[in-house]
């Protein structure tokens, strides 16, 4: 069994967590909400400050928000990689830009610490499941210093490339489409309002026609339950479809959809809803178009 640090305790990081600790593995969670690491313990994880428990840990998975937490994390004040024993091994777990895991893959190279790059995807229920798609990339001894950690929370491991940046570019990939499907799967139900579908004859139908998706199957009955609370936030879409088009335009490659499914983000964002599960995306269409959606009021 191995001993393993889980940093950032929300939703995905969490589920994570839980994960690796129902897998036999000695497990810490740290995070910057002292009720976070509380509820941890209580639920079977191991206690130790950050000092005390580094140089014993085999695996570090770090499941925060972005890159400037993640090296901060990493490489900050307090930072875990200076800490570690050689071999130990960092799963990065954020969505990324491509060069800023290969920044950190070189940076803990120079610690004799092995860095995977492992942004994933599957939501905060396969996260508690176990069951998430980790698209990794890293070195042979990167994947096999993490593999303790990869059986416990993954149904399915992409091996994308021997050196970090790889697995970052693919969760790039993804989250263009997510994000976009999400915001289309939000105009569309607020079309068919105009239409006189209801939201909840919207899901039953079109879940089961080809303009379906994975997100539309997953958010759109939030909005028919009138139920915002956050899974996936509204802000995290900036920050992804920011990467997203960063990385285009250093590409020199148009992306014109993306572009305009970050701009519906920002308008929710702009009407106080970030903190709301990201298909509040819907709310921007439904006050342009005076709709009154589930569980609002008239």
């Amino acid at each position: 069994m191995s001993n393993v640090a889980v940093f950032g305790l929300g939703a995905m990081g969490y589920g994570i967590a839980a994960s690796i600790l129902r897998a036999g593995h000695t497990t810490y969670g740290f995070d910057v909400v002292p009720a976070q690491m509380a509820r941890f313990v209580k639920d079977g994880g191991a206690e130790g400050s950050v000092g005390e428990v580094a140089g014993s840990l085999d695996a570090v998975a770090v499941v925060v928000l972005n890159a400037a937490q993640t090296e901060t994390v990493m490489f900050g004040d307090d930072g875990i990689v200076p800490k570690l024993r050689t071999g130990a091994v960092v799963l990065a777990c954020a969505t990324v830009p491509p060069d800023f895991a290969r920044d950190m893959e070189a940076r803990c190279a120079e610690h004799g610490v092995l860095y995977l790059d492992a942004p994933i995807s599957g939501g905060a229920a396969k996260a508690a499941a176990g069951k998430l798609s980790i698209m990794a990339a890293g070195t042979d001894a990167a994947f096999a210093a993490a593999k303790p950690v990869l059986e416990a929370t993954a149904e399915t491991v992409f091996t994308l490339g021997d050196a970090a940046g790889a697995g970052s570019a693919m969760k790039a990939v993804n989250q263009l489409l997510a994000g976009v499907h999400i915001a289309t799967m939000a105009e569309a139900l607020t079309f068919g309002m105009t239409q006189g579908v209801a939201p909840d004859t919207f899901v039953e139908v079109i879940s089961k026609c080809a303009g379906t998706s994975w997100m539309l199957e997953n958010r759109a009955p939030h909005i028919v339950d009138g139920d915002y609370t956050p899974l996936s936030s509204v802000n995290i879409w900036p920050k992804d479809l920011g990467i997203v088009l960063d990385i285009a335009k250093s590409a020199q490659f148009s992306a014109p959809i993306t572009a305009v499914a970050l701009q519906q983000f920002i308008a929710a964002a702009g009407m106080g809803l970030g903190g709301e599960d990201d298909a509040a995306v819907a709310k921007v269409y439904a006050r342009n178009a005076g709709l009154t959606l589930p569980g609002e009021d008239g």
